[in-house]
């Protein structure tokens, strides 16, 4: 049987991510992975195309030579302040004899969305049905067989800026790959750590990055809104810097080592020893200095978040919580504080049921999206694949497989 091989990027501020997957009988198999340092990114915006092309070259080589071969296309995580969304509701009528509604329609659907009017320089991302209505009937999720006259449907559209898009495309290029599919972060990061109850009742997933925070609420098994904030990790890292006046390095190393949230999730008090800098001497703070810092900046971005859930009207449909997940939910103690700030329950969200082969290795929240970016998500390189590949390994895999599959069907390639 041929082989399905699907490979992800995840194009990040502080760091490149890349992972080779086979997909074959039902099951998904990770051969390769690899990490490198980013500098050519800024707030999830291609800064500089010459570094974020050799960043790409060695995180592909890493995960190349852990499988054994080389790929050339490549699905790109997309994200950054210029994402946009907005809700479209169109309808087609149903001209065949017998009235019923066949995939053609859909794909009429899909081309009239098209047209819409948008800025000149933005283009459609996704085309994400969030319901569907035959002759006025709503709450339908497959259209598909049914008869009708009229078939509606509630789009969530992602819009990105062309000059964004172009940089990614140039960057990937200039490494040596194409990009099968361009996935926004948020939506790949879902499929990787959500549970398709929590998008049943209503969930808020915050995917906390370097240079970005990425939000995506679901609610009724639909995606509802998306956005993406430029305050996340590295914002924190400078304030320490600038607060202890010590360089990057040590203050990301301080964040990742004896950096909290809250002071309440304090294990231990202890003090910290900081290396001079230049004529300055070593000098030693508490734990409890350093977590103000830290603490200021992660409610500052969940107050952020929360009123942007209160704007977009989703506040209250968040049954089931807020989901953490990239690597700044590492940070100890932004469960609580998430929980005290949302006045939700919240949990840390890690990919889950990626198969066999390296997947321990990706088992983390900073790996969400590219987890996501080889899953049933929009983007896999063929309509074969999409086909082939269901996770089987529980009730809930394959309802969450086939919520992503009918997203899929919908996808808007560029």
């Amino acid at each position: 049987m041929k082989k399905n091989i699907i490979a992800g990027l995840d194009l990040g501020t502080t760091k490149v991510c890349a992972v080779i997957a086979e997909q074959f009988e039902g099951k998904l198999d990770i051969l390769g992975f690899g990490v490198a340092p980013s500098d050519g990114l800024n707030r999830g915006l291609v800064a500089n195309i010459a570094k974020t092309a050799e960043a790409i070259k060695e995180a592909m080589s890493i995960a190349s030579n852990r499988a054994g071969f080389e790929v050339k296309s490549l699905n790109v995580g997309v994200a950054g302040e210029h994402i946009t969304s907005l809700r479209h509701r169109n309808y087609v009528t149903i001209s065949n004899p017998d009235k019923e509604i066949t995939q053609g329609d859909l794909d009429r659907l899909r081309a009239d969305v098209k047209t819409i009017r948008i800025p000149s320089d933005r283009q459609i991302l996704h085309i994400i049905p969030e319901e569907f209505f035959v002759d006025y009937q709503g709450g339908i999720e497959d259209p598909i067989g049914m008869s009708g006259s009229r078939l509606e449907a509630v789009n969530h559209v992602v819009l990105a800026s062309i000059p964004a898009i172009q940089n990614i495309k140039k960057s990937v290029e200039r490494a040596g790959f194409q990009v099968a599919n361009y996935i926004l972060q948020p939506i790949a990061s879902s499929v990787s750590v959500l549970d398709e109850n929590e998008m049943d009742l209503g969930v808020a997933l915050i995917d906390i990055g370097g240079g970005t925070t990425d939000i995506a609420i679901f609610h009724d098994k639909s995606i509802k809104h998306t956005k993406v904030i430029g305050v996340a990790g590295n914002q924190v890292t400078n304030d320490i810097r600038e607060s202890l006046g010590i360089v990057t390095g040590e203050a990301e190393k301080l964040k990742k080592e004896f950096g909290y949230a809250t002071e309440e999730a304090i294990i231990k008090e202890e003090d910290i020893y900081i290396k001079g800098v230049g004529a300055r001497g070593n000098v030693k703070i508490p734990v409890t200095l350093l977590t103000q810092i830290i603490h200021v900046r992660m409610r500052e971005l969940f107050s952020i978040i929360d009123n942007e859930l209160r704007q977009a009207g989703f506040k209250n449909k968040i049954k089931a919580g807020i989901v953490l997940t990239g690597g700044g939910s590492l940070l100890k103690g932004s469960k609580e504080l998430a929980e005290e700030v949302f006045g939700l329950p919240a949990r840390i969200g890690i990919p889950l049921e990626l198969g066999s082969g390296l997947s321990t290795e990706i088992e983390s929240p900073e790996f969400a999206t590219v987890g996501g970016l080889i899953k049933g998500v929009p983007g896999s390189p063929s309509e074969e694949t999409a086909k082939t590949f269901k996770l089987k390994k529980d009730k809930r895999s394959l309802n969450v497989g086939n919520f992503f599959k009918r997203i899929q069907e919908f996808f808007d390639e560029l």
